[in-house]
């Protein structure tokens, strides 16, 4: 046996070397390789390395960080090869080849702590950076060259030059592990996942309401009570009656283990960010501590999503030592330059009716409760400058008046972080649309229970963190950007792991690649040995991106409707049926858009090398009588509602509203009038509603079906006075039709009874209602 394997290896170096020769012949072109981000500058040469069992690695001495690098380096190549290569702290011989040499003297000055040089020649691969950081970064490019998938015995790097460094500073992700608790091991192999996208912030969301998950000794009472709930939400949010799965939920982080997990960071060049949520989302310490409160509890740690009206107690002098004692020890545990206070979604009932708040504002001279928010956080931000900090906040704490020195997180959109960069404030962006990773990567009905929103993969690609309303020098005060991971409905390692992939490698290249060379379509096609590399790493990613995103453009001269489709991934056959069925190998084949002028139930997948990936879209086309008709509104739809979308375009909507298709009423009943061109049969007519009472939506208390001959005389011919029968209460489309005798008119008028105010028994009790509505079918 020992022969036989000899032999083989031999057989197989033969063979590699004659493959080093094909390679001299040859030149990769750029665009074939996967690198993601992608470089600032990569040129290919001919010819190439062959990384095989005898390689070396060789690194700067004298340099513990750069030996660490050089190890990871070494262990990377193990996982590609199954060898891994004797790593040698000490300079290489000038003439010695088969080696890969970590070096921080390099001739190039502009490339920062994080920049790099990587040389891949026939003999030896260079990798150098002014820093072993910068070194880190161009080994995670080492490795992208590396098979995705294990090999035997080599492999070969394509000759290659590479000048890399990133765009910006703060390249982040964030972990909310308030919600759901995460074990070590997991944050951990989250850091890793961070740091092989070139990634260098993990800010880590510590405190909640549904949870305290760092232990402080002082405070014993955080962990031993606010550290655990009695039940946890089940379903949405808005999936009335609410239900609890009643079992104990949650953990926390010992001091120990926040060390080791920092020390795990900054060992990959990765800086945490901890975040103590002030003066809101408070209840877990509240429950521990009612004294903090303005009330003095009672209080629990919540088992539900939400904003809550409990908060510190900004009038109180123990709620300032005690939070001064929390962030001495978060300071001593953490190296980081900033600490993240929270300052978002603090409510200000309590404040409002709370003597020591009230006394507060009168003593400090103060406005309002907003200026007493700005109060608290300028008072915390003294304490954490004094012991060398800068803090962080979400953009609320621009309200009121932003702390002098405070970095601002700008999550409400763009405003905040253009109003704090104008006023020399330094500026993360992370708006909710499109760096919430809990928002949905695809169609709704296709994808987990997640809070809401819509950003797939090429929406997150698109997004640059530096607006363009800024002027050259406040763009300075743009430090980057980073994604939020809140884990509301995201309770497994597996869920998480597919809430963030692919959508970290969007943004790997947004923070890093120059806006000019980013390039969607390369993107597309690097991405497919992205997810080769997933797969090997056992990673649980999403498929969203191979779902067909189907196009319906209706033409209002032709009555026809165009259908196109599309995909976020490349490489894909999409293969359709217009009949509802299942569609496999054998269906069409999409080759272009296509026109459709019947009623069509449109299924289409995604196949890869024949096998379905992602998941079946559907769309159904309805070529009702009422298709592409002249439509009358007596009373006129929202502007928010009312440009896109029409009522009788063939098309339903999903269960988002911002889909394009629906038409929104605030506060008002709706009569809609459709004139069919001319008298003709009708037995069935039909109005399509959604309802999400989380904003407000609901479906109607009466709608009302009339036809005319003459436009003028109308006859009412059914009448539904429960359109919602069994009083369902979740997020829900709804068809109310009415079905009749053959009867024969040319105009249709449909009448929707709003339920007006919302109801007592939902928090938005005696609030403006919305009604709507997306498609009325005459049949």
């Amino acid at each position: 046996m020992i022969i036989r394997k000899s032999f083989l290896t031999l057989l197989l170096l033969f063979f590699c070397t004659a493959g080093i020769a094909t390679l001299s012949q040859a030149q990769v072109k750029p665009e074939s390789l996967s690198l993601i981000p992608q470089p600032v500058k990569l040129t290919t040469q001919k010819g190439g390395f062959l990384v095989q069992p005898s390689t070396k690695v060789y690194v700067d001495p004298k340099n513990e960080d750069l030996l660490r690098v050089g190890e990871f380096l070494a262990q990377h190549i193990e996982a590609a090869i199954g060898h891994k290569p004797e790593v040698i702290q000490k300079k290489p011989k000038k003439k010695e080849t088969n080696l890969i040499h970590l070096t921080l003297k390099t001739e190039n000055d502009t490339l920062g702590a994080e920049g790099y040089t990587l040389n891949v020649a026939q003999g030896r691969i260079t990798l150098a950076a002014k820093e072993a950081h910068g070194a880190f970064l161009g080994m995670q490019t080492v490795r992208q060259l590396l098979p995705a998938q294990k090999t035997s015995e080599s492999a070969l790097i394509p000759a290659l030059q590479i000048v890399d460094k990133p765009r910006y500073t703060w390249r982040g992700m964030h972990l909310d592990v308030t919600r759901h608790f995460f074990p070590v091991e997991f944050v951990k192999q989250y850091i890793d996942y961070l740091a092989m996208h070139k990634l260098n912030s993990f800010h880590w969301h510590l405190t909640d309401d549904q949870g305290w998950r760092i232990e402080i000794k002082k405070h014993p009472k955080l962990t031993e009570v606010g550290a655990w709930r009695d039940s946890t939400l089940i379903g949405h949010y808005w999936d009335l009656p609410q239900t609890y799965r009643k079992r104990r939920h949650g953990g926390y982080y010992t001091q120990e283990q926040i060390k080791e997990v920092v020390k795990y960071a900054q060992d990959r060049f990765i800086n945490v960010v901890p975040e103590i949520e002030m003066p809101g989302h408070a209840l877990a310490a509240l429950a521990a501590y009612p004294e903090l409160s303005c009330t003095g509890g009672p209080h629990k740690v919540e088992s539900k999503w939400g904003i809550f009206p409990d908060i510190f107690c900004a009038g109180n002098e123990q709620t300032f030592a005690f939070l001064e004692d929390v962030l001495t020890e978060v300071m001593e545990l953490f190296p980081s330059k900033v600490i993240h206070v929270g300052g978002d979604e603090a409510p200000k009932t309590r404040w409002k009716v709370c003597p020591k708040c009230q006394k507060r504002i009168k003593d400090e001279g103060l406005k309002d409760e907003h200026e007493l928010q700005s109060y608290f956080v300028q008072r915390m931000e003294k304490f954490a400058n004094k012991n060398g900090r800068t803090i962080i906040g979400w953009d609320e704490i621009l309200e009121g008046g932003l702390a002098p020195n405070a970095y601002v997180m700008s999550w409400r959109g763009t405003k905040g972080g253009i109003a704090a960069a104008k006023e020399k404030h330094y500026v993360v962006m992370s708006p909710g649309t499109p760096l919430y990773f809990d928002y949905y990567q695809g169609e709704r009905d296709l994808e987990p229970t997640t809070i809401h929103g819509y950003n797939p993969l090429s929406k997150v690609y698109a997004y640059d963190p530096t607006p363009s309303e800024l002027s050259a020098e406040e763009k300075k005060y743009i430090l980057g950007a980073q994604a939020n991971m809140w884990t509301e409905y995201v309770s497994t390692e597996e869920h998480l792991e597919y809430m963030v992939f692919p959508r970290i490698a969007a943004l790997s290249e947004v923070l890093w690649t120059p806006a000019k060379l980013k390039d969607w379509k390369s993107f597309q096609n690097r991405m497919t040995q992205q997810y080769k590399r997933y797969d090997a790493l056992g990673v649980n990613y999403a498929r969203s991106a191979f779902n067909v995103n189907q196009h319906l453009q209706v033409d209002s001269t032709s009555n026809r409707a165009t259908v196109t489709f599309d995909t976020d991934a490349a490489d894909v056959t999409i293969h359709y049926t217009l009949d509802g069925s299942e569609p496999n190998t054998r269906s069409q084949v999409y080759k272009g858009p296509f026109s459709l002028n019947r009623t069509s139930t449109i299924k289409a997948g995604s196949f890869v090398n024949g096998k379905l990936v992602g998941k079946v879209s559907t769309r159904t086309f309805e070529a009702h009588k009422g298709f592409n008709k002249n439509i009358t509104l007596t009373t006129p739809a929202h502007q928010n509602f009312a440009k896109k979308a029409k009522l009788v375009d063939g098309l339903k909507g999903s269960t988002d509203q911002y889909d394009g298709h629906w038409i929104g009423f605030l506060d008002t009943d709706v009569e809609a009038i459709i004139d069919l061109g001319k008298e003709q049969p009708i037995k069935r007519i039909s109005t399509n509603f959604m309802q999400n009472i989380g904003y407000r939506i609901f479906l109607p208390v009466q709608v009302e079906y009339a036809l005319s001959v003459d436009g003028i005389r109308y006859v009412t011919v059914d009448t539904i006075d429960d359109p919602n029968p069994l009083g369902a209460e979740g997020i829900t489309t709804h068809e109310v039709a009415a079905t009749l005798p053959l009867t024969r008119a040319r105009f249709v008028k449909v009448k929707v009874r709003s339920v007006g105010v919302s109801p007592d028994k939902y928090p938005s009790a005696g609030q403006k209602t919305w009604l709507m509505l997306d498609e009325i079918v005459v049949e």
